[in-house]
């Protein structure tokens, strides 16, 4: 199978971006961008296209956006483009069956793990919470599952100490679009191998809360940091001291007996603020104190003094 492929892509926020920008890197053709009806944002309210919108506004491919995918005008749309595939990215809704089978090649799914774990909306955020070591992109042939499609092209990447939901968010956008480079490639050289998921290893990634950033100190310090780092940038991580709000960022674990009640303030200065928690200390080196902005802890401390020796609550 040689011949160039006619392809629909469906993707909405940056997170797509590289997968669609792989797509018109290669050789096949994009006969359409699907994505969803522009938000309006900012104080302004003002109405903003998507990322994926943007990217071909000067490309001459027509862009649909519309509020419901599973009436007849829109898959009479589809039909009338005669894909050959669709490609998915974070489009941001459930597609119906009729459409994932509509193209004579399916459709198939750019996700952000290594299926079948993280099977849902926040796979990169809870590969962090969980204290993940790897983690990567799956090419995924999609059915009606949430997910569940057979697995055609996985790659692993590390998870560093110091990353975020934020740095792994565009670490793996960019892998996503090689990995959908490398999977056309060899769809059209009929080598790739679909492989069933065994779902007695799969995990859920629900949607996050912002109460899920409420600290519980007792919890050792490597499991808060995990939890911190896995919700930054959104929702975040927080306590109270004093009954005024602090939101955590860059935390680092400092091994030691703790002997303070966890939560305690330890220590603030240009280093960081040092907490005790239920198993060693948590250095945490950017903060943001309720109604200001985020701040390195040096910041911090020149403008208002922190309680030392008072808990967080």
């Amino acid at each position: 199978m040689s011949d160039a492929l006619r392809i629909i892509f469906m993707g909405t926020p940056e997170f797509a971006v590289p997968s669609l920008q792989a797509l018109l890197d290669c050789p096949d053709q994009v006969v359409a961008v699907v994505c969803q009806p522009d938000r309006r944002q900012g104080r302004g309210k003002k109405l903003c296209p998507p990322p994926v919108k943007v990217l071909v506004e000067e490309a001459e491919i027509p862009v649909f956006q519309p509020t419901c995918i599973c009436d007849d005008a829109f898959m009479g749309t589809v039909s009338d483009l005669q894909p050959d595939l669709i490609v998915v990215t974070a489009y941001g809704r459930i597609l119906p069956g009729r459409l994932l089978n509509l193209p004579r090649l399916g459709t198939i799914n750019v996700h952000g793990s290594l299926l079948p774990k993280y099977r849902g909306a926040a796979p990169i955020q809870w590969a962090l919470i969980n204290g993940e070591s790897e983690t990567g992109v799956t090419i995924m042939q999609m059915d009606n599952g949430v997910d569940t499609g057979d697995i055609l092209l996985p790659i692993t990447m590390p998870i560093t100490e110091d990353d975020t939901s934020g740095t792994l968010f565009r670490k793996l956008a960019d892998l996503g679009g090689q990995a959908l480079f490398e999977a056309l490639s060899r769809i059209k050289q009929g080598s790739l191998s679909p492989i069933r998921q065994d779902d007695s290893l799969s995990c859920s990634a629900p949607m996050l809360k912002k109460e899920m950033g409420q600290l519980d100190w007792s919890q050792s310090a490597q499991e808060l940091h995990c939890l911190i780092r896995g919700l930054d940038p959104w929702p975040s991580a927080y306590s109270f001291i004093d009954k005024r709000r602090f939101r955590f960022f860059k935390p680092q674990v400092i091994p030691g007996e703790v002997t303070e009640k966890p939560g305690t303030l330890c220590r603030a200065d240009k280093n960081g603020v040092l907490v005790a928690t239920g198993q060693d200390y948590l250095l945490v080196r950017e903060i943001q104190p309720e109604g200001k902005k985020r701040m390195c802890v040096q910041a911090c401390i020149c403008g208002m003094q922190l309680p030392v020796g008072e808990q967080f609550t």
